[in-house]
């Protein structure tokens, strides 16, 4: 894994959409109904990486004590929304398979998400592997006049949709 050396920072301009997605193993004993859940979501996000035209920017996975997780990077909630309605792609068989499973076995396996449009963001990496918002959007080396986080912040508007614009 090749190590970014130096202090990077994010650049972008355009709708940014972060989108966090997980499953909990709520019965550890049950690898028969988790594991399908835990390998639907390399397959959905190959299909994305593999389409430029998907909305999809980047994305991490993460685990923590209670299962695996995705921060996604997109570039319109619209594309992520029409991403998972659409019955021709992968989500929409997996979130069925899913729903029937919960149903017959409801505390086996939970999933959860949260959606946020971002009005400004602000990042810093230094000696890390590329990761992130550098990873998902442009990485650039922080110059001197962007030393303090609160200036990356203030200089880190993105564009919002129409729909919330004041």
């Amino acid at each position: 894994m090749k190590i970014t050396p130096g202090r990077v920072t994010h650049q972008y301009d355009g709708e940014l959409v972060v989108f966090h997605i997980g499953m909990t193993f709520n019965q550890w004993w049950r690898p028969d109904l988790y594991l399908p859940v835990f390998f639907a979501m390399p397959a959905m996000m190959r299909e994305l990486a593999d389409d430029p035209d998907s909305g999809l920017l980047g994305y991490e996975f993460l685990f923590n004590r209670r299962g695996p997780f995705a921060v996604q990077y997109w570039s319109s909630a619209e594309k992520l929304y029409a991403y998972a309605s659409a019955g021709s792609q992968s989500h929409r068989p997996a979130w069925t398979r899913f729903n029937a499973m919960a149903r017959k076995h409801p505390e086996a396996v939970g999933v959860w998400h949260e959606t946020f449009v971002v009005e400004r963001a602000e990042s810093m990496f230094v000696g890390t592997p590329a990761m992130g918002l550098p990873k998902a959007t442009k990485t650039v080396p922080v110059d001197k006049r962007h030393h303090r986080a609160a200036t990356r912040l203030a200089e880190g508007a993105t564009t919002l949709p129409a729909s919330l614009q004041a």
